[in-house]
This record gives structure tokens, C-alpha cells and sequence, in this order.
């Protein structure tokens, strides 16, 4: 059924300018939204669903541009017995803990809760990174179901990695190829440290067989440089680059922090795209993303630490004013490249009939000359009261609402602490 917001402010993502309007959005044809003249149309209750939008704020919903639902079930779980000294200790005593502790239940409650913590944070499109050594085959098929549930579409891949050894290797090349056959995905891949030339080659072939692009962490840490220098006498890009990797458009680098001269400009040469992950890493306490020499495609994430878009673009900002050069337009580009991505790659599911609806209570006038002010200082997602993916509402008066939210939190936090008795079990947790 086709929606109708009446008396919305309506602001174009693209260029920013404002118009009053009553926008018709259509659910299936062509996912276009159109502005219509209420004099002139008479809609029928029956055939359109009717929403007032006095007052509100309405402009294309956020799109994620690297998450981690494997992640999902770790707030307010324990320590690790042993206190990580530095980044590879993180992995390896807490995240690479957890991923080993997951079985099918807890990646569906992952899934699912993921996807409601972006419908209302205003996201109807992530990309996802994931892993579950222990429960890789089918793992992406149990992601896609539940983000088609609710609502949130999607470019899902397993993170394929040699740090379990070859046997765990295949398997998640089988699992990507199993689900590239069928669904749009990406080709997943570990940090370059913990990917051999085998496995890095194979992944490239997948890629280039499907037609898609590799997903990868790179120089998140000091320790992936000290690696890959160490091992293959090469810094990572320029290993990446040898390799294929950064010639798929679409290639998505994740961090690249810890680059040099030399691999910016290898970067900013090719077709790839990188995702800044600003509160990760300052969680990680691993360094700043700084974009000097790389280009434009550069887009925004949460590297699984939440799915408020408004907050990575925040903390980017911020962050930005002493470790990179940043400004109003330019972040606010950050934060809409995604949508340049999908589209131009030809993702499906972030059409124009993606939408969020703000009731934004600003004590001062908002308009096109001064909103890029509003966007970095006051916007925020407790703005957000209705989303609308694909022309259809997923959020609505704050709602989740196609699935039972209550009873999907119920079910997510008894897989929590099962997952937490399993890692408890574990040699370093």
C-alpha cells in the first residue's frame, strides 16, 4: 500500500534544500517517492496509508557502511581472565572469544536485535562483517531472514580468515560462495595479518567470479603492518594491491589507519572504499583516521559498537578537529557516501522510498543554510519517530513494526548468557 506524508518539511539529502510538501511513496515500482498536490488528489483511506507530518522533518533514512552483528550480545558481558596488553590481545581474549562461543541461536539473536537497533536508530541499509567459527555454514542465510524481517536491507559477508587454521578457512569460503549464489554479498575477509596467500587469492577469485568485492580490516592496528612487513617484506595496501583486492569497486576497506604515503596514494588510485570507524577506535585505543591523500570514497561505519549513524558522524567530527581535516560538508558527505556506494554498484534496497521522519524540537530556526549546524550539533535519534525502508514503515510512533521487539529481547537475553557461560569456559575469558 502506497504511503502519504501530508505537510511534511521535506529535505533533499542530496543538496539540502528544503520543501514543504506531501510526498507519496510507492512500496513497489520503481521505489520512487513523488510530490503531490492535495487539491488536485483525493486519496482513498482504503488504498493509502495516511501519515501527518506537521511540524516533522522528513529526508532519506542512514545506511551503515560496516557493522558487526556478531558483537550484538556483548554488552554488559564479563572480563577476560587475562587483561589484553594491546590490540591483538583484544582479539584474541575477548572478540575472537566471543565469535568461537557463537552457535545458530545466538547469531539469530544477534540478527535480530541488530536490525531493530538500526530501524530505530534510522537505518534501513547495513553492511555487515561477520564471523562465528563454530557455526559458519548457513550463518549469513540466519542474518539475511531476520534484517528481512524487520525490515533492514542488507550486503552481508563472512569474514574468512587462517587464524583457525585452513579447515575453518574453506569453510567460510563455502559459506560466502553458497550465499553470493543467491543473494547480493560481498567477499569477507579477516585483517591481512591472519589471511595467508592461499586463502587471499581464493577470496579474490570468489570475488571476481560473483562480480563482487572484497570486505577486509586493514591497518586497524600497528601489529597488521608489523605482520605483513615481517612476513611478505610489503606493507598491507601494497600487498592487497598485488592481489587484486583494491581493484573491485566494490572493495571496502575497513579503518586504514596505519597507512603511509605510499599505500594512500595506492588507495586513492583504485576503485575501493574505505569506512571510517570512529568509536571503535577509540575504544580499541588503536589510533585516528586521518583522510589526508585518499580520495573521496570514504564512507561511515560503527564497526559493530552500535547503529547510530548520527553518533558515528559525531564522533568522526570531533575526533576529526585534531586528527584529520574535516569540516561541516565535509563530514555530512562522510555520512551520506554510502548511498553513493550502493548505488553506484547496483545494491538493491536503498532506493528513494527510504525515509526517516524527525520530530526535531530545535529551540532555534532550522533551514538549507544552516542545517549541516543542526545536523552535527542537534539532531539526534531520539529525533527519529518513523522509518520507512523500501516504501514501507518499519518504525512508526517509535515502534518496531514487523516483528514482536519484547519478545525477541526476551529470547536475546537468555542467548546472552549462554554465551557468556560458554566464554567463561574459554582459556583466555
Amino acid at each position: 500500500m502506497p504511503i502519504l506524508l501530508k505537510n511534511a518539511s521535506y529535505i533533499d539529502w542530496k543538496n539540502l534544500t528544503f520543501m514543504n510538501a506531501n510526498i507519496l511513496i510507492n512500496s513497489e515500482l520503481d521505489n520512487s517517492i513523488s510530490f503531490i498536490d492535495l487539491s488536485a488528489y483525493s486519496p482513498d483511506k482504503k488504498e493509502v496509508e495516511i501519515l501527518d507530518c506537521k511540524g516533522k522533518l522528513v529526508t532519506k533514512s542512514f545506511a551503515l557502511g560496516h557493522h558487526h552483528v556478531y558483537s550484538a550480545l556483548a554488552r554488559g558481558m564479563g572480563v577476560p581472565k587475562k587483561t589484553p596488553s594491546n590490540f591483538h590481545e583484544i582479539l584474541k581474549y575477548i572478540w575472537w572469544t566471543l565469535d568461537k562461543s557463537l552457535d545458530k541461536e545466538m547469531i539469530k539473536a544477534s540478527a535480530y536485535v541488530t536490525a531493530i537497533a538500526c530501524a530505530k536508530n534510522g537505518v534501513t541499509f547495513a553492511i555487515d562483517h561477520h564471523a562465528s567459527p563454530n557455526a559458519i555454514e548457513g550463518s549469513l542465510d540466519i542474518i539475511a531472514k531476520a534484517f528481512d524481517e524487520v525490515g533492514v536491507s542488507h550486503l552481508l559477508c563472512y569474514e574468512i580468515t587462517d587464524r583457525d587454521g585452513n579447515k575453518f578457512a574453506e569453510k567460510g569460503l563455502a559459506e560466502t560462495e553458497n550465499y553470493l549464489k543467491n543473494n547480493q554479498g560481498l567477499v569477507g575477509l579477516h585483517a591481512a595479518f591472519t589471511v595467508g596467500e592461499k586463502t587471499l587469492k581464493n577470496a579474490v577469485d570468489l570475488a571476481d567470479k560473483y562480480q563482487s568485492g572484497i570486505h577486509i580490516h586493514v591497518a586497524e592496528d600497528h601489529y597488521d603492518q608489523e605482520f605483513s612487513e615481517k612476513t611478505y617484506n610489503k606493507r598491507v595496501v601494497e600487498r592487497l594491491k598485488e592481489d587484486g583486492v583494491l581493484c573491485f569497486e566494490k572493495t571496502i576497506l575497513g579503518h586504514c589507519l596505519h597507512i603511509d604515503e605510499f599505500e594512500r596514494d595506492l588507495i586513492a588510485n583504485s576503485d575501493a572504499w574505505i569506512v571510517q570507524n570512529t568509536d571503535s577506535n577509540l575504544n580499541n585505543n588503536v589510533g585516528y583516521f586521518n583522510s589526508d591523500g585518499l580520495g573521496e570514497n570514504i564512507m561511515l561505519g560503527t564497526d559493530g559498537m552500535h547503529s547510530n549513524m548520527l553518533q558515528s558522524a559525531r564522533s568522526a567530527f570531533f575526533v576529526g578537529q585534531g586528527f584529520d581535516n574535516i569540516g561541516y560538508q565535509g563530514i555530512y558527505e562522510r555520512f551520506r557516501n554510502v548511498h553513493r556506494y550502493l548505488a553506484g554498484n547496483d545494491f538493491k534496497g536503498d532506493g528513494e522510498n527510504n525515509l526517516v521522519i524527525l520530530d526535531y524540537d530545535s529551540p532555534t530556526e532550522i533551514n538549507e543554510d544552516n542545517f549541516l549546524g543542526h545536523f552535527i550539533f542537534g539532531i539526534e535519534n531520539r529525533h527519529i519517530t518513523d522509518v520507512i525502508s523500501n516504501g514501507r514503515f518499519i518504525l512508526k510512533d517509535k515502534k518496531i513494526v514487523n516483528v514482536n521487539e519484547e519478545e525477541i529481547l526476551g529470547f536475546s537475553r537468555q542467548q546472552s548468557l549462554r554465551l557468556w557461560e560458554r566464554m567463561s569456559k574459554a582459556n583466555y575469558y
